[in-house]
């Protein structure tokens, strides 16, 4: 989760607030049963022995601390361990809204905060407000739907930090990934937070194994890139199984407000507070931004110049499509360099290890597509490589912020040739700002040294979001509940 300081929020809220404002999901449940006791605002022993007092934040003039939320303790204890002080724009600007129990309509790009904005508006709804009666395996109290596996993977993770002193229970649902092991976590453990993919989502509803009329907040994130990647029909089948809007909280945020946007916002939410955070420093306040002009057969010999200077501890080259992707990792991988590759013909698992390696230092080099990258959130990358200029502009937003994060400096370079000058125009009329555009410093266009012998490999990567079926469809909720 980034962070970073922001305007000092607009509205207060008070203890009377703290209940959830739509409830009128539970009265749809099919059964009609008591359901167990399950979270306790208290959280468990090790938060109990914790207080405010050991997270001292001073008052700063149009900055928004966590302290001035009113949150619950054991969700401030969280706040306290990842560092968090004072609230991004997103969170300043949002948060006053959201824990009040109002629908929000954001636009804000990633790196902003916007992940833990939604993720504190829910937890402390759900912390104030246990349920006390008996629950079934499967029923979430929040769905976060978002386009790729990597970044539902990010927001689970960033759940759970921000849970970890709660009873409160969070699933993450992604393709290409083993569906008997998430489905026994299902069955084996209330769930109070789910995190999905569409379609994987889907699989999990129509063999009755998740069931979403008790949804109480619904997130959709990403909503732009939801459309890019023609997700739109899947979640839609998806919000019919929610609550009706006027039971359930909505949150809905995309980089960019498109006119499809707008209309899947009203269609989705109830007077939404809109909120616009714009790319004023999308980075480029920690971002150094630089464009070398050159030759489209130069651009390896600069890239792997670049990765042997001393000042690059970890890089992120990204190109537009996957068989450009799978050519440079060959590439660099034969000139012993340790990189991975980040693609959608990239078997899930594999995608897990290789981001656990560049997260550990193993691998120094990885390579991605946008849609893979997505879901990319490290601190402490180095560079960011545009081996070939997006296509669309918000694309190269998304790119160099995977540097300068978390308020260290970060570089940004990319690399220009004939076939993509033309798409600097459009990236500095987003930005605002002219990007200079110079020749490569004479060191990165050295020779470099010839290739290793090409791997013999077997072309088995493919993602085919493929599971065992189970024996057992559901049929009901039998044998599903659990008490804690």
């Amino acid at each position: 989760m980034n962070q970073s300081s922001g305007n000092t929020a607009t509205d207060t809220r008070s203890e009377s607030h703290k209940k959830s404002k739509k409830t009128g999901g539970k009265s749809q449940h099919p059964h009609g049963n008591q359901r167990s006791s399950h979270a306790h605002p208290s959280g468990d022993t090790e938060a109990g022995s914790w207080d405010l007092s050991q997270f001292v934040v001073p008052e700063q003039e149009g900055k928004t601390r966590f302290h001035d939320l009113n949150l619950p303790v054991t969700v401030m204890h969280a706040i306290a361990d990842l560092g968090f002080e004072y609230c991004s724009p997103i969170q300043a600007q949002s948060l006053p809204q959201t824990l009040n129990g109002h629908d929000v309509v954001g636009k804000a790009q990633t790196g902003t905060g916007k992940t833990a904005a939604f993720l504190l508006a829910m937890i402390d709804d759900f912390v104030c407000n246990p349920i006390t009666e008996e629950r079934y395996a499967g029923e979430a109290r929040a769905l976060i739907i978002a386009p790729t596996r990597e970044l539902v993977m990010q927001i689970a993770d960033d759940a759970r930090l921000l849970t970890k002193y709660t009873d409160l229970k969070v699933h993450a649902l992604v393709g290409g990934m083993d569906y008997a092991k998430q489905q026994n976590k299902l069955q084996n453990e209330l769930v109070d937070i789910l995190v999905a993919t569409p379609g994987r989502l889907l699989d999990f509803c129509g063999n009755r194994d998740v069931y979403l009329d008790q949804i109480e907040v619904l997130v959709i994130d990403e909503a732009d890139r939801m459309l890019d990647m023609g997700f739109i029909p899947q979640v839609r089948n998806i919000i019919r199984q929610t609550p009706r809007k006027e039971n359930r909280q909505t949150l809905m945020f995309s980089a960019t407000f498109t006119p499809e946007v707008d209309t899947l916002s009203e269609q989705w939410t109830i007077e939404p507070v809109r909120i616009e955070i714009e790319p004023d420093s999308v980075a480029t306040d920690t971002v150094d931004q630089r464009v070398y002009l050159s030759a489209s057969d130069e651009k390896y010999t600069i890239l792997y110049n670049l990765i042997k200077q001393d000042d690059v501890d970890s890089l992120i080259v990204f190109a537009n499509r996957r068989d450009q992707c799978r050519r440079l990792h060959e590439n660099l991988e034969r000139h012993n360099i340790a990189a991975g590759l980040l693609s959608g013909e990239v078997a899930q698992g594999k995608r897990v290890t290789t981001l656990e390696k560049f997260k550990s230092g193993r691998i120094k080099v990885l390579v991605a597509t946008d849609v893979a990258g997505r879901g990319i959130h490290i601190d402490g990358i180095s560079h960011v490589v545009n081996y070939t200029l997006p296509e669309e502009p918000e694309d190269y937003v998304h790119r160099i912020g995977r540097t300068g994060r978390a308020g260290k400096h970060g570089t940004s370079i990319s690399l220009a040739c004939e076939d993509d000058a033309f798409r600097l125009e459009p990236i500095q009329e987003l930005l605002g700002e002219k990007l200079k555009c110079e020749m490569p410093p004479l060191p990165l266009l050295e020779a470099i040294p010839p290739m290793g012998p090409r791997p013999k490999r077997v072309h088995d990567e493919k993602s085919q979001d493929r599971r065992p079926r189970s024996n057992s469809r559901g049929g009901g909720r039998s044998g599903g509940h659990h008490r804690h």
